[in-house]
Formats: C-alpha cells, sequence, structure tokens
C-alpha cells in the first residue's frame, strides 16, 4: 500500500483492469508504520537515582592549584575564590612566585598598596583574612592591615596575606593569642615591602618571628611591641643589624627584653633613630647611657616604669652630649629621678622644647628650678604627680625659665600652696601664653594675684577643681586678653568674675568652660550674650541656669555658639524649647544629659529640627 487515503475495492487490486469486483466497496484505513513511544519516567525517579557529582569537584587540589595559578590577572582569581571556601583556600594559597601569568594590577585610579583594611572583634577571622587578601589583590593592593582581640585569627589567615599581599606596607596585630612565629614567617617571606609592625599582646610570638621579619624586610622604619612575654634581645639585635632605615621603636612591657637589645638598637641606628620610647622594661643604667651617647638622631623620648634605673643613669644620659637634638622628653615614673638626674637632663638637652614629668616623688623644688634654668629652650613644662614641687618651685621654674616659655601644667601636685609672701617688683614671665592648674587643692587666691602681675600675656588659662579660689582671686587675671578659659569645678566663681570677663575679653574670647560653678546664674548669661561676639564653645553643665538666661542667649544677634552644653541644668525646662532651636542655626554640639525638667518630646523634636547638630540627651 502506498499508505495513502484511498477507496479499494474488496479483494480487489488497482493495477490489475480484469479483475472481479466486490458488491460492496469498503474504505481501508492507510496502512502506517506504528510509532514508538517511550514510557514516562515515573514522579519519583529523580529522587531514587543519585545526583551525579559536578565533574571539577571531582579534581583533585593540585589541579584545581595549577588552574588557578595560570589565570589571567587578579580579578579572575578573586572571582574563582568567591565560589566556595574551599576554592578561596586554595586561591589564596598560591604565593606570588608561582603565579603563571603576571599581569601589571595599576590603573590611573589605584596605586600599589593603596588599600587600608581593619578587623577588630568578631569580625576578625581566617576567612575574613583570606576573602581581604584576594579581594584587594586587583585593586592596587593591601597596604595598611589591623587586625585586633580575636582567637579566630590563626597563622593560616595570615599565610593568606603574606601569600597574596606583597605590597603590604603596614602591618598591626593585637590581642591574638592563636598566631605564632609561623604566621610572622609567612607575612616574612611575601610582605619585603613591610615599614611597619605592630606587636601588641601576641604570647606565641618569640624572637624568631622576628628575627624572620628583621631579615626580609630591610624597609621597617617603625616597630612597636607591647606585653610580647617571648620576643627577647635577641630578636631586637637581628633588628639592628638588618633594618637600617629604622626611625621609631617602641617597647612596652617586654621582660625578656634588657640592656643588650636597646644598647644594640641605639648603637645601629645612631644616624636614623628619632622616636624611642622605653617603659616598664627590665633595663637599667646601662640602657640610659647607650641612650645619651649613641642617641644622636632622637627627638622624642619617652621613660617610664623603669624601676631598675637609678639617679646614676640620668645623670650618666644627660652628660652623653648625645641627645642634642632631643624636642620633647617625657619620664612617667621613674624613681631615678632626683633632681641632681634631672638637673643633668636639663643641661644634656639644648634643644629640648617639651617636657612631661609624671610620679615622680623624689623631685623637689631645688631639681625643677636646676632643670629649667638648664633646659633654655623649653617651651612646654608638664608635671603630674610630684608632690614634693611646692609653691616656690612653680614659681621658681617660671622666673627661670626664659622668655621661651609659653605653656606651664600643674596636675594633681599636692604640695603646691598658697604664697606668703609676693614676689619681687621687678620679675616677669612675659612669654607664657597657657596655663594649667587641675586638681591641686592648695593653690589659692595669692597665687592667681602673683600670675596676674608675673604673666600678663596669659590666653589661656584652666583652673579645675580649686575649691580654695574665691571671687578676688579670679579678679587678678582680668587684666589678659584670654581666649580660652576653664573655669570647671570651681565653686568660688560667681557672677560678678563672668560678667567681668566677659565685658573685658568679649572680642577675643572663644571659649569658656563652667562646668559644676553651682553659683554661674542667668546674669551671667546676659552679660556673656551682650558682650561675646566670638564665642564658639560654651559649657554650662550643672550651673544655676535657668529658662530666662537660655533665652538671653538666644536674643543676642552678634553670638555664634557651635558648642552648648547644659548637661545637668535642672532649671532648664520645655520653655526654653523656642530658643534652642533659634541657637540651633549655628550648632554643630549640643548637651541635654541629665536635664530632668526637659521632657523626652522636647528632646525627640529638638533632634529632629536640628539633624545637623550631635545631641546628647
Amino acid at each position: 500500500f502506498s499508505g495513502e487515503s484511498e477507496f479499494y475495492r474488496r479483494g480487489s487490486n488497482p493495477k490489475e483492469a480484469n479483475i472481479f469486483l466486490s458488491l460492496v466497496d469498503c474504505y481501508y484505513p492507510p496502512c502506517k508504520r506504528s510509532r514508538v513511544v517511550a514510557a514516562a519516567p515515573s514522579l519519583f525517579s529523580a529522587f531514587e537515582e543519585e545526583e551525579k557529582p559536578v565533574s571539577i569537584d571531582l579534581l583533585p587540589d593540585e589541579c584545581l592549584f595549577e588552574i588557578f595559578r595560570r589565570l589571567p590577572g587578579p580579578q579572575e582569581r578573586t572571582a574563582c575564590a568567591f565560589v566556595s571556601k574551599h576554592w578561596l583556600t586554595l586561591v589564596t594559597s598560591i604565593r606570588q612566585s608561582e603565579l603563571d601569568v603576571v599581569v601589571d594590577n595599576k590603573t590611573e585610579d589605584d596605586c600599589e598598596g593603596c588599600l587600608s583594611r581593619s578587623l577588630d572583634g568578631k569580625k576578625a577571622t581566617d576567612v575574613r583574612l583570606a576573602a581581604v587578601a584576594v579581594g584587594t589583590a586587583g585593586r592596587g593592593g593591601l597596604g595598611k592591615l589591623s587586625v585586633r582581640g580575636s582567637d579566630k585569627v590563626s597563622d593560616l589567615g595570615l599565610r593568606s596575606i603574606g601569600r597574596s599581599c606583597p605590597s603590604l606596607g603596614s602591618l598591626s596585630l593585637c590581642n591574638l593569642s592563636a598566631v605564632t612565629d609561623v604566621g610572622l614567617l609567612e607575612i616574612a617571606e611575601g610582605c619585603p615591602q613591610l615599614e611597619k609592625l605592630d606587636l601588641s599582646r601576641c604570647p606565641a610570638i618569640t624572637d624568631k618571628g622576628l628575627v624572620a621579619i628583621a631579615k626580609s624586610c630591610p624597609n621597617l622604619s617603625e616597630l612597636s611591641l607591647e606585653a610580647c612575654l617571648r620576643i627577647g634581645d635577641e630578636g631586637l639585635q637581628a633588628v639592628a643589624r638588618s633594618c637600617s632605615k629604622l626611625k621609631s621603636v617602641s617597647i612596652k612591657n617586654c621582660p625578656l627584653v634588657r640592656d643588650q637589645g636597646v644598647a644594640a638598637l641605639l648603637s645601629n641606628t645612631t644616624c636614623s633613630l628619632t622616636k624611642l620610647k622605653l617603659q616598664m622594661l627590665n633595663v637599667t643604667d646601662v640602657s640610659l647611657a647607650v641612650v645619651g651617647h649613641y642617641g644622636l638622631s632622637v627627638t622624642e623620648l619617652v621613660l617610664a616604669g623603669l624601676s631598675h634605673v637609678t639617679e646614676k643613669g640620668f645623670w650618666v644620659m644627660g652628660n652623653g652630649i648625645g641627645l642634642q637634638k632631643l624636642n620633647s622628653l617625657t619620664i612617667t615614673a621613674c624613681q631615678g629621678v632626683t633632681d641632681t638626674g634631672l638637673e643633668s637632663v636639663g643641661k644634656g638637652c639644648p634643644n629640648m622644647k617639651k617636657a612631661l614629668i609624671s610620679k615622680s616623688p623624689l623631685l623637689s623644688d631645688n631639681g625643677l628650678v636646676s632643670f629649667a634654668k638648664g633646659s633654655l629652650s623649653l617651651e612646654s613644662i608638664q608635671l603630674e604627680e610630684c608632690h614634693r614641687v611646692t609653691q616656690f618651685g612653680f614659681f621658681g621654674s617660671l622666673l627661670n625659665c626664659g622668655a621661651k616659655l609659653k605653656a606651664f601644667s600643674m596636675v594633681n601636685c599636692l604640695g603646691i600652696r598658697d604664697l606668703a609672701t609676693g614676689l619681687p617688683a621687678s620679675s616677669h614671665c612675659s612669654g607664657l601664653r597657657s596655663l594649667s592648674v587641675r586638681n591641686c587643692p592648695g593653690f589659692g587666691d595669692a597665687n592667681l594675684a602673683a600670675l596676674g602681675k608675673l604673666c600678663p600675656q596669659l590666653e589661656d588659662i584652666e583652673l579645675c577643681g580649686l575649691k580654695g579660689i574665691t571671687e578676688s582671686g579670679f579678679l587678678h587675671l582680668l587684666q589678659n586678653s584670654l581666649v580660652k578659659v576653664n573655669f570647671s569645678g570651681c565653686s568660688g566663681l560667681t557672677d560678678r568674675v563672668v560678667s567681668a570677663i566677659s565685658a573685658r575679653n568679649g572680642l577675643t574670647l572663644e571659649v569658656l568652660n563652667m562646668d559644676g560653678c553651682s553659683k554661674i546664674s542667668d546674669a551671667s548669661l546676659v552679660s556673656i550674650a551682650a558682650n561675646c561676639q566670638i564665642l564658639s564653645d560654651l559649657d554650662l553643665s550643672k550651673c544655676s541656669v535657668s529658662d530666662f538666661g537660655i533665652q538671653a542667649l538666644a536674643s543676642s544677634e552678634k553670638l555664634k555658639l557651635q558648642i552648648l552644653s547644659m548637661a545637668g541644668c535642672a532649671m532648664v525646662t520645655d520653655k526654653s524649647l523656642p530658643s534652642i532651636v533659634k541657637l540651633g542655626s549655628t550648632l554643630l554640639g549640643l548637651n541635654l544629659q541629665q536635664c530632668r525638667s526637659v521632657s523626652c518630646s522636647t528632646v525627640d523634636f529638638v533632634v529632629e529640627r536640628l539633624y545637623k547638630c550631635d545631641i546628647l540627651s
């Protein structure tokens, strides 16, 4: 059959004409080849059959490693690294020297090592470090990294950084108990451009790690070690031998660091080392002698908590004639600071401009005055907790420092008392511009009267926590052209004093702090509003001011306050809202804490209205 739809006689053949035709015509359906249809799959067959693994997952790590290292650039490797943690680990395990294709990553907008990253606490993990390593590789490279306070960062994370960040220039590791020398070795091998290293509270890092850094990173210029209990002289000696560009060294609370390590640092970096900090170390007079002899380039020196250093050490350091360039000196809690030792230091540092002496119980008036006489270039002196220093040492140093002295500060010096006799009429300290006396309870009116005559050019005055000063004492300072005034905690301050200061210094006064002066009322604010034209910072915390005083400030057309504090002003209520909003046109900071008469709704309205102002409530 042809397979087409045609009629045929039963038993007939259309090709034969002589055949007998049947009496009945019949229709025969076309004869076609039957189709073969596959059976439909079962609904659950997909779950019954076991999934076939993706072929690339069957490749061993060695093959993936070879693929990754042959990718054309860092962006392609970054894309692969973000597929899975496994691939991320493989990509970050490739050293720069193992890459088969080297591509220049620099663009017009990117510079090598320009990116900075900081990971703290729970955010700091090995996986995040690996992600940082590959993520910054194609964008100019990681230049600065800080990792702090995490027990989830180990040598594996540092390995990722070391193998992917050759441009790393600054590394800070703080409170990482799981990081050992192995991680630091990876940094040393992969980051030869490292210039700044800060290791703080990393107990598992030893001299071995620091030696590796010293040998592989010759450009190291800043080194800071704190509470690294297993780093000692060997590591410092290696740094001294290999890092000739070292400019700054800070070592604190490292018990294994002794005189040999300090001596090696100073003797090998004589021409480069400019900043040296030695704090809470087991060093002796020998170290100070080396500092005094070899510290030819040192401009900033900090000595703190050196319990084994005696008077002899400071005397030798001052007579070493090596600290000619010293600009700033800080000595804290060193029992060897005596009158003789400090006098020697003052004479041996002729160019010193700033000195801070703290917690020196053996220092007396004679030593302070001798120090002031020897240091003719001094511009700033700060004394803290030197209880044997009295008012005679204070005024004696002012009279003997010379015309260059511009700032003097005393904090918690309990030996200071009020002068019983006046100063010579011809005495003066015309160069002094800034005076700070804080928490010296014996400081009284007589001292302020003497200062008013002795220092006529005072601009910045800070008298804090002085309960013995009365109204008459404050009035002795009115002859000065004051710029910054801080009378916080002085309960003797009155409206008369503030009114006099604002009337005389209205064109120069910029900062006025009256925190805790309970006798200050609205009268002071009225005077401030009328006279002060450039005042930008006003602190009224815990003063007896009310809504009327705040309204007076707001009504002033000259006053353009930027910082206003009314913390603890119980008499300020919701009625001050319009005044506060008006003042807010120039305010950048507003403190409304503990204003109990100001409702929450008022505070919310102020926060919403003054959206450009930082508000504490």
